[in-house]
């Protein structure tokens, strides 16, 4: 199953993730890591930093920056504290999650590719995971 799961959308942990653990179904999904693309703007100002920020408006319904910048300071915290990108600290983070075994990285630049696999090595502690989880605020439901 390709689902909607990231640290500023974690609306499936409730019911999707834990039918697809129990049935046996494998989660993927594509992970909104950037700092600079999620959720579509650089800091609340509202600076638009790619060209799909500013013309991604399906992206925009599915985050609420009021809160969502929360999310996206504590990964950026942490992974000062490691030294290494948010990218790499964000989908760290999905890997550490039961029942996803798949990340889907929309990689443009080699960049992407190399956060992506340096990823693959980023042990997260659970003080960590908690930082990271903690200012999430539950979302209405979307997606397509």
């Amino acid at each position: 199953m390709q689902n909607h799961y990231n640290l500023l959308f974690r609306e499936e942990e409730r019911e999707m993730i834990p039918q697809c653990i129990d049935t046996g179904v494998r989660s993927s999904r594509g992970a909104r890591s950037r700092a600079d693309s999620s959720p579509g703007t650089a800091r609340g100002g509202g600076e638009r930093l790619t060209t799909r920020a500013g013309t991604d408006a399906f992206g925009d319904a599915l985050y609420d920056p009021e809160v969502d910048f929360a999310v996206i300071d504590a990964v950026t915290a942490v992974a000062a504290e490691r030294g290494v990108p948010s990218a790499q600290v964000a989908l760290a983070w999905l890997l550490h999650k039961p029942g996803v075994t798949a990340p889907i990285v929309g990689a443009t630049k080699v960049e992407h590719v190399e956060d992506a696999l340096a990823a693959l090595e980023l042990q997260l502690g659970e003080d960590e995971i908690s930082r990271l989880e903690a200012p999430y605020v539950p979302h209405r439901i979307a997606g397509h």
